[in-house]
């Protein structure tokens, strides 16, 4: 009963991963980073961690395919989602702009502040790195560099926050999975998600979907995946509203 329960997140610490763990299950948690998605299946899958956080979808650079291709392979759950507000700053040690050369990011951070970047810094080099963390990282230890990250970062490697909020977009969130080995039972305000495939012929996207229209259900996404069997054949993740034990979702499973 005294056993702290066990989150294991993208890493490394201080990740707006890890920032939408902590949303979900606060600060009395073990959490433990690892460096790849497919980490953090493994160690739910093997046990060592109750539940792993992911992310699977950003408001403007679109879907994490890697996660979506990792529950073809690993037989886990969706235990809930988190919506994360996405809040760039750009961190350093140095006081002042005009001393920044070097921009530690990741690719999507970059991209998300182009803008900000093309007209404050022009002239600094951009360097991608595998995470905003690892970034934060050598910029702490690094002349005359900074690094995208949230505000978290600047605490977690006392960096001083140079500029706030330099993403091009305001609104810009990303969806996170808790993913795990149960299915939380039904409430209110459930969502749904199923990974399918279906036979190469004229309509069969269609009859797919139809059920879910016949009973009633809101989509309110769909991926397409390759299923890396051969090739232009795909595997389709559709998420909709509702339970998969109430009555109108089991019908419409039945149909699908």
């Amino acid at each position: 009963l005294q056993k702290k329960e066990k989150v294991v997140y993208l890493g490394p610490i201080a990740s707006y991963t890890h920032l939408a763990a902590i949303k979900r299950f606060g600060k009395s948690i073990d959490y433990v980073p690892v460096n790849a998605i497919k980490d953090v299946f493994l160690e739910v899958e093997k046990g060592n961690a109750e539940y792993g956080c992911v992310p699977i979808e950003n408001s403007t650079e679109g879907s994490v395919n890697y996660t979506y291709d990792m529950f073809v392979d690993f037989d886990l759950k969706i235990y809930s989602e988190i919506f994360l507000e996405i809040k760039h700053n750009l961190l350093s040690k140095e006081n002042n702009l005009k001393n920044i050369k070097f921009i530690y990011a990741h690719p999507q951070s970059f991209a998300q502040c182009r803008g900000w970047l093309e007209t404050n810094l022009p002239r600094a080099t951009l360097k991608e790195v595998s995470s905003n963390s690892k970034g934060a990282d050598i910029a702490a230890k690094t002349k005359n560099s900074a690094a995208i990250a949230g505000e978290i970062a600047s605490t977690t490697y006392r960096l001083n926050i140079l500029a706030s909020d330099i993403q091009d977009i305001a609104d810009n969130i990303t969806r996170f999975f808790i993913i795990g080995n149960q299915i939380n039972k039904k409430t209110s305000d459930d969502k749904t998600s199923i990974m399918v495939s279906i036979k190469d012929r004229v309509g069969a996207l269609y009859e797919l979907l139809r059920p879910f229209q016949k009973y009633g259900i809101n989509l309110t996404n769909i991926e397409s995946r390759p299923s890396k069997k051969k090739a232009w054949d795909y595997l389709f993740f559709v998420d909709f509203k509702g339970h998969m034990d109430e009555k109108n979702v089991i019908k419409a499973l039945a149909e699908v």
